[in-house]
């Protein structure tokens, strides 16, 4: 038997040490890649040991060594899967521009400018769902926790909110190119039923996502009329030349129609729309940025967790 780790440590012995070895060997990555990489060995581990149900544990990762590997080799093996995936996932980077004038209006070829636009203007609808799911469970469950039933359905919200966090997670990956998780949080099966359920309450991750969820109402909310009114101002400054086939339509000052009164600043209101379309487009990328690493603080479990 292969007692040996590939790196002259030896092998553990228990599914929660190598778990454990595992963490210690993807320290500094990212935090979404270790809770995939954790919660995938004990996957394998624990099939694994049931496949073979007449063998000890030392014995089954000692035999599966060979094939999944140890947790040093699982670790490099996961990084570097990382850096394919990512790269291969990664929309094509618009060319990058010396002047000013190109930064500004090169917004415009970056994907990740339409991805945040949407997730903006999709933010008020799953902040609304977020924080109605939050209230509703919270109003529920922790007035019956003077009732017998009252526990199992505070775990069965606080559970769904986990479930929701990696909903929300791919959606924050897709739209804004933030690396979440892929998998749910790892448990440790072997620890008694009750050990599990108090490690939910004693898990920060539990109520930043609780947290995180609360603040996108707020937030959506703030995305959505930033979003909307920028874009609507901006589209309505662009089309303002029809404004002079219509006594109605224009730019209103002060009760004047600036168009006919003013017909020179024409030109002017077209390129003061431009502008605050592409402006928009960058407050839209900056917020998308600033709010992936939002989500990603409030809902993944940091490594050392």
């Amino acid at each position: 038997m292969n007692t040996e780790a590939s790196a002259g440590r030896p092998l553990p012995t228990s599914i929660p040490e190598y778990l454990a070895q595992l963490r210690q060997a993807l320290a500094g990555a990212d935090p979404a890649m270790i809770q995939d990489a954790m919660y995938d060995a004990e996957e394998y581990l624990r099939s694994e040991l049931a496949e073979q149900s007449g063998k000890s544990e030392a014995e089954v990762i000692a035999a599966v060594a060979g094939s999944y590997g140890a947790p040093e080799e699982v670790a490099d093996i996961y990084r570097q899967t990382e850096v394919t995936v990512t790269r291969a996932l990664r929309p094509p980077l618009p060319p990058r521009r010396q002047s000013a004038l190109g930064k500004f209006f090169g917004v415009a070829a970056d994907p990740r400018t339409y991805g945040a636009l949407f997730y903006m203007l999709l933010s008020l609808a799953t902040g609304i769902f977020y924080f109605t799911w939050v209230v509703t469970g919270a109003s529920i469950s922790l007035p019956l926790l003077v009732l017998i039933v009252g526990v199992p359905l505070l775990v069965l919200f606080l559970g769904s909110t986990r479930l929701l966090s990696l909903v929300e997670g791919r959606i924050v990956e897709t739209l804004l190119g933030v690396r979440m998780p892929r998998r749910p949080v790892y448990t440790e099966r072997e620890r008694p039923w009750l050990a599990r359920i108090g490690a939910i309450f004693t898990d920060p991750r539990t109520w930043s996502t609780l947290l995180y969820f609360l603040l996108m109402l707020p937030l959506g909310i703030c995305y959505f009329t930033v979003t909307v009114t920028l874009l609507s101002l901006s589209a309505s400054l662009l089309l303002s030349p029809l404004g002079l086939f219509s006594d109605y339509a224009g730019v209103w000052v002060d009760g004047h129609n600036v168009l006919h009164d003013l017909p020179w600043a024409l030109p002017f209101v077209f390129v003061a729309g431009v502008a605050l379309l592409f402006a928009t487009l960058h407050l839209a990328r900056g917020l998308g940025h600033l709010h992936g690493q939002l989500a990603k603080h409030l809902l993944v479990r940091g490594s050392e967790g």
